[in-house]
């Protein structure tokens, strides 16, 4: 995770409004900034192919998987200040769990470096991290209902179900390792979508900066109070499990937290919105006590709607009690059905 000395500068250079930038050995120009949130940036870079670079194939000689390669060069730089040594933990921990996986649901980490930065008057942070990855200009998954909603517009069920779908298997990849990673940060928001011509769109699930090992004890109720915490300010509040809200003193936590926030997902991908945050728009209403009694509303859909049995799979997953939701198997199979049923 380093960078050259030439790397450096051309870094502070984009900083200060240059255009480039180099990760390692591989120079990127800037093209434009696609996103931002807390203390990260999100750009369109364009390799930038030399001379030198050329002779050593640039990026494409350093990636594993030549299917990651951009046929154009362009890809999405996400840029990290940090401020103190939590939040330099923080991102090596995401850079550590996103390099664990490998599968075409799960977006894949290309390329970092984490530098150092000379403090100055005007900033406050003390190192910089650079992360590459493939990108996706069709958006999220939120920024195409949150579209589709403003025209009246709804997925068909076969593509809602063709969505979910990837989803699981990229979930399935997470759960199936020993012990399993949860994503802990599953909603719509974190989900990139690519059109395609003549069949459903592809779907990749995205940041990995909450993932963790998904297991764990809960023994004592400061051990709640910690996770509840953590869950405060790692796993969005709509789509938070249950047990993240209100964690018993004696408990055993597992990656079914990912199932509740992939049934909500599933409504989301139908409405545009969590099962819950009407609550949000309520006089006195309370996010926490609708998610906590699983009190969901069924908004207007479709003409024709959605089928029940899509509701009745929402309802399935979004079981309080986590020891009786199913599993990310359980769910595959599921779907798989509904998928045959509703493609003939």
């Amino acid at each position: 995770m380093g960078c050259s000395f030439s790397g450096l500068n051309a870094l502070y250079d984009a900083v200060n409004g240059g255009g480039d930038v180099w990760i390692n050995e591989n120079r990127f120009k800037i093209v434009r900034q696609l996103g931002e949130g807390g203390f990260a940036y999100v750009y369109l870079v364009k390799e930038v192919v030399t001379d030198a670079s050329a002779a050593s194939a640039g990026l494409s000689n350093k990636l594993k998987d030549p299917s990651f390669l951009s046929d154009d060069g362009t890809y999405a730089m996400k840029k990290v200040l940090i401020q103190n040594t939590e939040q330099l933990e923080l991102v090596r921990e995401e850079i550590r769990v996103s390099s664990l996986f490998n599968h075409p649901n799960l977006l894949p980490l290309l390329d970092h470096a984490i530098i150092k930065v000379k403090a100055t008057q005007e900033q406050s942070w003390k190192h910089e991290a650079y992360l590459l990855f493939p990108v996706h200009l069709d958006g999220t998954l939120l920024d195409n209902t949150t579209a589709m909603k403003a025209q009246k517009e709804f997925f068909s069920t076969v593509d809602v179900l063709q969505i979910f779908r990837q989803l699981c298997a990229g979930l399935k990849h997470m759960h199936s390792f020993d012990p399993p990673y949860a994503h802990n940060d599953v909603k719509p928001g974190n989900v990139l979508i690519k059109h395609r011509k003549g069949q459903a769109p592809l779907a990749v699930l995205m940041d990995f900066g909450s993932a963790r090992p998904a297991r764990r004890q809960i023994q004592s109720r400061a051990e709640a109070l910690q996770l509840q915490e953590w869950a405060a300010e790692h796993c969005s509040a709509p789509f938070r499990a249950p047990e993240f809200w209100d964690c018993p003193s004696q408990s055993n936590i597992d990656e079914r937290t990912d199932i509740w926030s992939l049934g909500c997902t599933l409504y989301g991908i139908m409405y545009g919105v969590s099962p819950f945050e009407y609550a949000l728009g309520e006089a006195g209403g309370s996010l926490q006590l609708a998610i906590v009694n699983v009190q969901i509303k069924w908004p207007a859909g479709p003409k024709p709607p959605y089928p029940d049995t899509l509701h009745q799979f929402v309802t399935w997953m979004l079981q309080p009690q986590a020891a009786v939701r199913p599993r990310i198997d359980d769910i595959i199979i599921h779907v798989d059905k509904l998928i045959s049923k509703y493609s003939n």
